[in-house]
């Protein structure tokens, strides 16, 4: 199918791509030296393995997803559609299933006759340009309707796309997305990292763009920004930057705090 052939070729990336944006931090200090051996140093050298750790995963989890993605193209069933970012993927997790679209799929199942379908387009990495012209081109390819279109974007703009970009970039997404599709928004870093605090009243203003422009289109928005607050402590991966299972499980009760009740029931049967 045209679809996943050019998802597949989208998952693609050559020896020298960093994955995650963190990834590139690791590349500059994975050659640190072990002269000196202090306590500040070896943990140092622990957040590196985590880093490296979840860099690895970001491989992995896309090869685990494309494999899901070919499962759900010759499935029965509601189907849901995933796009986003390295949280879609479930990075940091123990298992991409772990992430937040494998605890709500499980939440889903529990509650429909019939077992959901998911097609995850999401790549880690992804900002809110990819996803608009790049993640929605591959929605629109389908000849089906999706039950449920959720999008999670947005994390990877903070420091890497210019504000006004990013709030444009959001507004036409947003926009553009079918009307069974719920929008998440961005959790404030508060006390996350030296720097969370001053980004805090920034992404609350992207929060404010999301959820205005969602209002305008009738769609659900699940407050990250309510259900995931500090401390941050037992809610992060080994890389202190993607959630672990605790934390991504924080994620799916936003997610599924905003499902509508349409797309919990799963009556309908559809193949791609």
């Amino acid at each position: 199918m045209a679809l996943l052939g050019t998802a597949e070729r989208h998952y693609e990336r050559s020896a020298h791509d960093h994955t995650t944006p963190i990834g590139v931090l690791h590349q500059m200090v994975v050659r640190w030296g072990d002269a000196e051996r202090t306590t500040s140093r070896r943990a140092f050298r622990r957040w590196c393995d985590g880093v490296a750790f979840v860099d690895v995963q970001a491989r992995t989890f896309a090869e685990f997803w494309t494999r899901q993605n070919e499962t759900a193209r010759i499935g029965d069933g509601p189907l849901w559609v995933v796009l986003g970012d390295s949280t879609a993927q479930g990075l940091g997790a123990t298992s991409p299933m772990h992430g937040y679209v494998g605890q709500a799929l499980d939440t889903l199942n529990s509650r429909s006759d019939r077992p959901w379908r998911v097609l995850n387009l999401s790549r880690a990495g992804a900002q809110a340009a990819h996803v608009l012209h790049d993640q929605l081109a591959l929605l629109d390819q389908l000849d089906v309707e999706p039950e449920l279109v959720t999008c999670g974007i947005g994390s990877n703009d903070i420091l890497g796309t210019a504000p006004r970009t990013f709030h444009s970039n959001m507004r036409q997404l947003i926009r553009r997305l079918p009307s069974s599709s719920v929008v998440m928004d961005l959790l404030l870093p508060d006390r996350f990292w030296a720097v969370g605090g001053l980004c805090s009243p920034y992404v609350a203003g992207i929060n404010r763009t999301i959820h205005a422009t969602a209002a305008e289109r009738g769609l659900p928005v699940a407050e990250l920004s309510r259900h995931v607050r500090p401390p941050w402590r037992g809610k992060l991966a080994p890389d202190l930057f993607h959630p672990n299972d605790f934390g991504y499980q924080q994620q799916t009760n936003a997610l599924l705090a905003a499902l509508p009740a349409r797309s919990t029931s799963g009556l309908r049967t559809q193949r791609i």
